[in-house]
């Protein structure tokens, strides 16, 4: 009797050979040449190899991996006529740079990746496939990068929005970014379209599907409109006069550090202004006030309708750190105070409210011109206890309205003569809304803390508030009144 021997399954397994790649390559369309098959099974091999450890590919079936992976990476390359150089951004193992690469070999590719292993592993990649023309960058890709690019592609799953502004500073004027997506991506494309509106339009929006797999994707392709940072700086470069500061003790360094507190604003006759619609206003608006553009070395440039005398300062960001008290991350601008002329009590008051501002605190001085401008008071008149109205926090609070509103300097709060039509704000009081407002008069809140002096508290009215917060803050009680008088003059 023969007994036939038994092999277990595992036993008579033969696992897959570069041969069977290429025949699963070419069942989707894929050609490669010997060196190409050659290449991609090494990369397929190592990564293989490494997955254990670095975690990367969740994908293991070996058809799924040619599928899934390689032909997934390449296939853009039969949908559309790639730029280059290209970035690929968020590579992770590097797909699908490596394999487009493979695929396109005349193709200069970037490969983006934060994590470190993985930036060796495809280090060792590149080494190891003997490709040329493709290079790793580490860290991470933000608006502020300037590496130039043609194109970016990406698979990662992050929104079609966020990936659009993050490649803004280093993606050229009418370069593509080609998204790799799911079928299901309409609520991100409408957003794109409304948010990115200007500055990239969408030009491709292709249905396609794996190969030998039931898995639908999307290639979206949106082209840039508007010029990156790096163009932009270049052209800035040209048309303003750019002075480097890397030393605190730098002379212009030195004289702006001083124009953070008032006294320096004053004796200067200077201020600097923060705050992207602030700038940009006041850019616009009073160009011939406009001095210089101080900004960081990574950040943006002065912008094209810039007047061409505004010299632009780039600074170390510690020292710029310095200059950006209210941490708004984005470039200064310094400029030239207008005149403020005196104001006499015995001028009177023109027709409206005129705000008297006594505050010592800069945020409230500017919170207060602010909602003077905003409910449309003739002007604002500055006591001689008042914070400098250019000083940066007051600057800032203002939202830029002191370069709109009428500003006077006025007296002491002492010396406001008592025969002044002044309506004045107490915590206690009548109530405001059974108030009488003149024709022509004065709103007067008290200093922080202090208060309203004997004269005015005596005849000043409130605004009703709850009986156990104690009081409302200066410059809050002012845009309350503002409020109650605008409502009832129209």
């Amino acid at each position: 009797m023969t007994i036939k021997k038994q092999h277990s399954p595992s036993s008579s397994r033969v696992s897959p050979d570069m041969e069977q790649m290429n025949t699963a390559l070419c069942s989707c369309g894929i050609r490669l040449s010997a060196l190409q098959l050659r290449q991609l099974w090494a990369y397929h091999s190592l990564l293989r190899e490494r997955n254990a450890d670095l975690n990367l590919t969740r994908v293991h079936n070996f058809n799924n991996m040619v599928t899934k992976l390689y032909v997934d990476s390449m296939l853009p390359a039969d949908l559309l006529e790639l730029p280059s150089p290209l970035l690929d951004l968020g590579t992770g193992p590097g797909m699908p740079g490596i394999p487009l690469k493979i695929y396109r070999p005349a193709l200069d590719l970037i490969l983006a990746e934060t994590r470190g292993n993985r930036v060796d592993f495809l280090k060792h990649a590149i080494e190891r496939l003997g490709l040329t023309g493709i290079r790793v960058v580490g860290g991470r890709v933000t608006e502020r990068s300037e590496e130039p690019v043609a194109g970016v592609i990406t698979r990662a799953v992050e929104t079609i929005e966020k990936t659009l502004q993050r490649v803004a500073g280093c993606l050229a004027r009418d370069g593509l970014v080609i998204f790799m997506k799911g079928p299901h991506c309409d609520e991100e494309v409408d957003r794109a379209q409304t948010r990115c509106a200007g500055a990239y339009t969408l030009v491709s929006d292709r249905p396609y599907s794996i190969p030998r797999t039931r898995h639908q994707r999307r290639l979206l392709v949106y082209r840039r409109l508007d010029e990156p940072l790096y163009s932009r700086k270049a052209k800035a470069m040209i048309e303003h006069s750019v002075r480097t500061i890397t030393s605190g003790q730098n002379t212009h360094f030195k004289e702006m550090k001083k124009l953070l507190t008032g006294r320096g604003v004053r004796k200067g006759g200077k201020a600097i202004v923060s705050g992207g619609k602030p700038v940009g206003e006041i850019l616009e608006n009073h160009p011939d006030r406009c001095e210089a553009w101080i900004s960081s070395a990574s950040q943006a440039p002065p912008p094209p309708h810039s007047p061409p005398h505004l010299t632009w300062f780039q600074l170390d960001p510690g020292l710029f750190d310095e200059l950006d008290v209210s941490g708004t991350h984005a470039p200064l601008l310094l400029i030239r105070l207008p005149e403020i002329p005196a104001w006499h009590p015995d001028e009177g008051f023109p027709a409206g409210c005129s705000v008297l501002i006594p505050f010592q605190d800069p945020e409230n001085v500017g919170a207060a011109i602010r909602s003077a401008a905003a409910f449309g008071a003739a002007q604002a008149i500055l006591l001689a206890e008042s914070a400098h109205p250019f000083h940066p926090k007051a600057l800032r609070a203002s939202g830029g309205a002191v370069m709109s509103l009428p500003l006077r300097q006025g007296p002491a709060l002492g010396d406001l003569p008592e025969g002044l039509p002044i309506v004045a704000l107490s915590a206690q009081g009548p109530d405001i809304r059974a108030a009488a407002f003149p024709p022509a008069f004065g709103l007067l809140a008290g200093l922080e803390g202090p208060g309203l002096p004997k004269l005015w508290r005596n005849r000043a009215v409130s605004i009703p508030i709850r009986a156990e917060v104690e009081s409302l803050n200066a410059a809050a009680a002012t845009a309350v009144a503002l409020y109650e008088w605008r409502r009832r003059t129209g």
